[in-house]
């Protein structure tokens, strides 16, 4: 089979492999549709190599057709569309995943859509609910809101009944990115994050929850207004590594500053996720209350220009990679 790999130049090369071989608790599965994450950037720089056991090219979110079962496997059959979590491997024509890291394509979704839902998703409810304990009615604050994550998690939230504040960097983007439903959006050019949210307190509307892939000297400003028992879930730190978190308020209001990352969860806990996403979620997506955000498809030659739309933070939504075949 074909999977696109990364030469000594870091240049993506859709070369020949090894056809995976399943173990009796995988199914095979026919890739049509693999979505981008920021990691596959990092992967491709070496900095974060897959799990041990995963295959070396990228790709953490898939959609595609069961064609193999082992023979261990209950409640899969040959002919399911399927999207998958992967620790690695989605660059590719095939892939073989453990049955419960599967889960079905909503109805109604291309595979391009159910592509862009594993990795995304599975972050965005393991951050806001099972992390952050967010409950309806409560506000959660997601930064970087023309992010591919924050085009999940804001309508996430909202579905779910809470009230959402995000941040972008212009009027420009704020306006793009309306239709996602956030209550309050905030330019982070020109306005000042920590301000507002102090405004938001003292208006009855504390940030219960935060899930934040920025961090740096915003998060150590910005804590000392949360509500009572709040959660700051630290998922990334792209806008710095070092804060300073005043502890007066962390004792006081009993705070709560997590770090969280999907990857290092046991592979027990990952399909707990995904076994919620389908109880919870699917059936706010089959029935429009919750929409997949598809910001570009390329098909998989064009991996180069859909790595660079991500580099240049052009997306509002995923970018999603087709996988064509003989």
């Amino acid at each position: 089979m074909k999977a696109m790999l990364v030469d000594e130049k870091q240049n993506l090369v859709w070369s020949d492999v090894a056809d995976p071989v399943i173990k009796d608790d995988e199914v095979l599965v026919k890739i049509y549709a693999a979505a981008l994450n920021r990691a596959d950037l990092l992967q491709r720089q070496g900095k974060y190599p897959s799990p041990a056991g995963c295959p070396e090219w990228m790709g953490l979110e898939i959609a595609g057709v069961i064609v193999e079962t082992g023979k261990e496997v209950t409640g899969w059959k040959v002919g399911d569309r399927v999207c998958a979590l992967l620790g690695g491997g989605g660059y590719a024509e095939y892939v073989a995943v453990k049955y419960d890291m599967l889960m079905p394509v909503p109805k109604g979704l291309t595979m391009e859509e159910a592509s862009a839902l594993p990795e995304a998703y599975a972050t965005s409810y393991l951050n806001l609910f099972i992390e952050g304990h967010l409950e309806a009615g409560q506000t959660a604050f997601v930064p970087a809101g023309a992010s591919g994550l924050a085009s999940v998690a804001i309508p996430m939230a909202k579905a779910f009944g809470a009230r959402v504040i995000t941040s972008v960097l212009s009027d420009e983007i704020a306006e793009k990115i309306k239709d996602l439903g956030a209550d309050v959006i905030i330019n982070s050019t020109t306005q000042s994050v920590e301000e507002i949210l102090k405004a938001e307190e003292e208006n009855g509307t504390p940030v219960n929850v935060a899930m934040d892939c920025l961090s740096g000297e915003t998060l150590g400003k910005s804590l000392p207004y949360m509500a009572r028992g709040g959660y700051w879930i630290v998922i990334s730190t792209l806008a710095g590594i070092e804060t300073n978190v005043l502890l007066r308020p962390l004792l006081t209001k009993g705070l709560h500053l997590v770090g969280s990352m999907l990857r290092n969860r046991t592979p027990q806990f990952k399909a707990y996720i995904l076994s919620e996403l389908v109880k919870n979620v699917w059936p706010k997506i089959e029935s429009g209350a919750i929409k997949p955000s598809i910001y570009k498809v390329l098909p998989m030659a064009q991996a180069e220009e859909a790595h660079a739309i991500l580099e240049r933070s052009e997306n509002i939504g995923k970018v999603v990679l087709q996988v064509c075949h003989e």
